[in-house]
């Protein structure tokens, strides 16, 4: 009990010091510390990510920040979808879902480590579809825009589910590519969506079968919920370069194991 609240600080402070990437370690971390496999620690990890991406948006709601039609929008696409991912894991050999997570992690170290030496961010193009009003801060909203809100929210469903990760490392890079929302609103949305996306994958986890250990699941949601609220707090005497490019560093070791474990296998 003791290892899974240390764990849970762990992430929720990575979680509270990158904005919504720590939710991708929630799954192999507890892999790693316990002896679970994929399956099982997926429903543990959404419980303790929806919990702390909770807390996340609370914040942004008290600031203003959460863009909570686009996020709901993205959260009724995702909903549904939670449960495709999860019928595909129940079918998929562990093996190929440690390799798979393994990669896709090796794929955010390398979009975080993008993102650290980036001095600028992106000037208008034609990529970001999705504009904002100048004076609300809202989205003005067109069939181009619900379409590309949607299909992040869909995406971010599917991965949920087959993986049990929150979806902050999908839902933030697409919407800084995409959209001309502000980096503080993009987090503070992709917390709300993930808080939504990540509770309707729990439900969707015991409606299927699956199983919550009670007392481990109430300490990983406690001490995540403790270790994010930490993180908050010591992001803001850090430099973001340095903390996206350490993250980027912990992801690749991890998944260098993950994949080792996954070859093995």
């Amino acid at each position: 009990m003791t290892l899974v609240m240390v764990l849970g600080v762990f992430i929720g402070a990575i979680m509270g010091l990158t904005g919504a990437g720590g939710g991708i370690l929630a799954v192999p971390v507890l892999v790693l510390g316990l002896p679970w496999t994929l399956q099982e620690a997926a429903p543990v990890a959404l419980l303790a990510v929806a919990s702390g991406a909770a807390v996340g948006a609370l914040d942004g709601f008290r600031h203003r920040l959460v863009r909570y039609r686009a996020g709901m929008l993205m959260a009724v696409c995702g909903w549904p979808m939670t449960r495709v991912g999860q019928d595909w894991a129940r079918v998929t050999p562990q093996a190929y879902l440690l390799g798979a997570f393994a990669l896709l992690m090796l794929v955010v170290a390398w979009r975080f480590f993008q993102q650290s030496q980036q001095t600028a961010a992106h000037g208008d193009d034609a990529l970001r579809i999705a504009h904002i009003h100048t004076h609300s801060g809202r989205f003005i909203w067109t069939p181009l825009t619900a379409l590309l809100l949607a299909g992040i929210g869909t995406l971010t469903g599917l991965l949920t589910g087959l993986l049990g990760v929150g979806g902050g490392f999908l839902i933030v890079p697409l919407m800084r590519r995409f959209t001309h929302l502000a980096i503080p609103g993009i987090v503070a949305t992709s917390l709300f969506v993930i808080s939504l996306v990540s509770g309707g994958g729990v439900v969707s986890a015991l409606l299927a079968g699956g199983h919550l250990p009670m007392p481990e699941s109430a300490g990983f949601m406690a001490s995540m919920v403790a270790g994010m609220l930490l993180g908050r707090r010591v992001s803001r005497q850090l430099s973001p370069a340095h903390v996206q490019r350490g993250f980027a560093l912990l992801l690749a070791c991890v998944s260098v194991y993950l994949l080792t474990r996954a070859l093995q296998a």
